[in-house]
């Protein structure tokens, strides 16, 4: 199915997967893992019938390594050019691909394709902390609930779900966080701490955004419970509305909900790191398919999860 879509060689020859991988991470030439050393004249490759592809010795620490180590591909029996195609597949992917689907395509077990995506939605987690929006910048902000925390009782309301906070820039990104609770204590530090000051900020009606007013430049709100979903400010002209935002949650909850049916809360981050990516790097923003999947691999490097690691966290 994959060699059908994906045409370039490094999806098909494992030999060309290591040196696009290698040139990548590698633009200044190989670095050693053990002790650092960028000295391409101590750094040699070596060249046996029977050594591993990529292999490089450092002949300053005498350590071993290949462009695998210390990335999210350590430690994997998987090919890397394998890797490679479900890279491309989860970063072209709108809504996401299901465990299930990488599965029959690799023909591997649930518990690999499960692990393997895992280690690529931390390597699309940026941990970028630059403040979002800044002058002339709109940020709208919501939250949204979505599956069930473990040993709550389902009641009306959403008491019972996961509560989801993000804020969107308009022709920007996107920026999510899992929080414990939708209330003013939770989410007001969380958006004077990723916004700037000079920000315009757009939000719902409710309560807990009351406070943004002496936060930032200027927040504005729509009041849904009246059926306002939107207007211009009088004296701007500037479309005052939320759509930018809810509109990243009509993918996630499609992706969530149809393509991954079900996400455990201690899970919930990486979810929302994968879809934050893929709505940060679109079409609109520059990127086609091919350029994603290039920034995912950009963030391989040091970000290597253990399955056991994954599972408790």
């Amino acid at each position: 199915m994959t060699a059908s879509i994906l045409k370039g060689e490094q999806f098909q020859n494992e030999e060309a997967a290591f040196a696009y991988v290698e040139e990548l991470l590698w633009q200044n030439g190989p670095v050693c893992p053990h002790c650092g050393n960028a000295d391409q004249k101590r750094i040699h490759k070596m060249q046996g019938k029977t050594t591993r592809l990529g292999l490089r010795k450092c002949y300053e620490c005498k350590g071993h390594f290949t462009v695998r180590k210390g990335t999210i591909f350590e430690s994997s029996h998987l090919p890397l050019h394998l890797w490679l195609q479900i890279i491309h597949l989860m970063c072209a992917s709108k809504k996401g691909i299901s465990t299930n689907q990488i599965q029959r395509m690799l023909s591997c077990s649930m518990k690999t394709a499960w692990f393997l995506t895992h280690r690529i939605r931390e390597a699309m987690r940026d941990g970028e902390l630059s403040p979002m929006g800044g002058a002339d910048g709109v940020v709208e902000i919501d939250e949204t609930y979505i599956g069930r925390k473990d040993g709550f009782e389902i009641k009306r309301g959403a008491g019972h779900k996961n509560a989801v906070l993000t804020l969107v820039e308009r022709d920007g990104k996107a920026r999510s966080f899992h929080v414990e609770s939708a209330t003013k204590d939770e989410i007001i530090p969380i958006v004077r701490e990723n916004v700037a000051k000079e920000s315009h900020v757009m939000t719902d009606e409710a309560n807990r955004y009351a406070k943004l007013r002496t936060d930032f430049a200027k927040h504005n709100t729509v009041d849904h419970s009246r059926g306002e979903y939107g207007y211009r400010d009088r004296e701007s002209g500037e479309k005052i509305n939320t759509n930018t935002v809810e509109g990243y949650y009509s993918i996630f909850k499609r992706g969530m909900i149809g393509v991954y049916q079900h996400c455990g809360e201690q899970h919930l981050h990486r979810y929302l790191a994968e879809f934050d990516f893929r709505y940060s790097n679109r079409a609109k923003l520059g990127y086609d398919d091919a350029a994603r999947a290039r920034q995912a691999l950009l963030g391989v490097k040091g970000k290597r999860l253990t399955y056991e690691t994954t599972s408790a966290s």
